[in-house]
């Protein structure tokens, strides 16, 4: 007797302690409409980010330890991984960011660029500054830093970008240390995003410019819709079969659903201490690039 054919679980948090009903497996219909309304309940600047992984409800001590897996599994894609996410647009987002960063083009200048350990970031500030900048690269995860060390070598930049493995909640360096403070991509995944704007506020000098480019929410009716169908539809799965494992980008989907909207973002930068906290939306509010500065 043949065996009946059986549909693949695959779902997006493939675990025990996921919130899923029982019943929402794969990406049908059903699914889609189940995370649809999960991405409705994302957190606010009262909180909530610390214990929120995707959508799944986790321990404080436990978060970080996951979001550590998930970037040591995808290290070596990294910039696949932000194409899937994106569309490949977070390459003409991060130019922007470069450009509205302007870098100085006189020795002196420094930037640190933090959950950054690919050196993306760096790399752009670096070049832009047309090579007088100094970029300091800080991140936790020592397989991201690994990547970046090496391209550093690749591109002739190493003189001028210095690779830091730790926490952005406690930053190991002293008050009023940088020029400028950035972050892409990353802050989303930091347990106490207070605590990682408040140390970055200490370790700028007076004057010194906070940039933060992030997934955020989009602002028009048939994007918001078209962009969740491909994130939660198409993101896990691509990820599956392009990089043999869909869970990653799983997470990361939910993670983006899950972080504050542009102005609960904008009243956490100015709660840390900032002035001037302006934004700027890309691609209908996908993604949106605060400013702030410490005045």
């Amino acid at each position: 007797m043949k065996s009946p054919k059986c549909r693949r679980e695959t779902r997006l948090f493939a675990a025990p302690e996921t919130i899923a009903p029982a019943g929402v497996i794969g990406y049908g219909p059903r699914e889609f409409e189940w995370y649809t309304k999960m991405s409705e309940q994302r957190t606010t600047a009262a909180g909530g980010m610390e214990t929120s992984y995707g959508f799944r409800q986790v321990g404080q001590d436990e978060k970080q330890g996951l979001v550590n897996e998930v970037f040591h599994r995808v290290a070596n894609r990294y910039d696949l991984m932000n194409d899937l996410m994106s569309g490949g647009l977070h390459r003409l987002w991060k130019d922007a960011m470069v450009a509205w960063l302007n870098p100085p083009k006189r020795p002196g200048w420094s930037v640190l660029d933090v959950a950054g350990g690919t050196g993306d970031i760096a790399f752009r500030i670096v070049e832009a500054s047309q090579g007088n900048a100094h970029a300091t690269v800080l991140d936790i995860n020592g397989s991201m830093l690994a990547v970046g060390r090496e391209r550093a070598v690749k591109r002739r930049l190493d003189a001028n970008v210095d690779f830091v493995e730790a926490n952005a909640e406690a930053l190991p360096f002293a008050d009023e240390s940088f020029d400028a403070y950035t972050i892409a991509f990353g802050i989303r995944n930091v347990p106490h995003i207070d605590a990682a704007l408040r140390e970055a506020f200490r370790v700028l000098k007076p004057g010194g410019r906070f940039l933060c480019l992030e997934f955020s929410e989009v602002g028009m009716p048939i994007l918001d819709k078209v962009y969740e169908a491909w994130s939660f539809n198409a993101i896990p799965r691509i990820g599956e079969i392009v990089a043999g494992d869909g869970e990653p980008y799983a997470y990361l989907v939910e993670s983006i659903r899950k972080f504050p909207n542009q102005e609960n973002f904008a009243a956490m930068i100015r709660a840390a201490g900032f002035g001037r906290v302006t934004y700027r939306n890309y691609s209908g509010g996908i993604a949106a690039l605060h400013s702030g500065w410490k005045l």
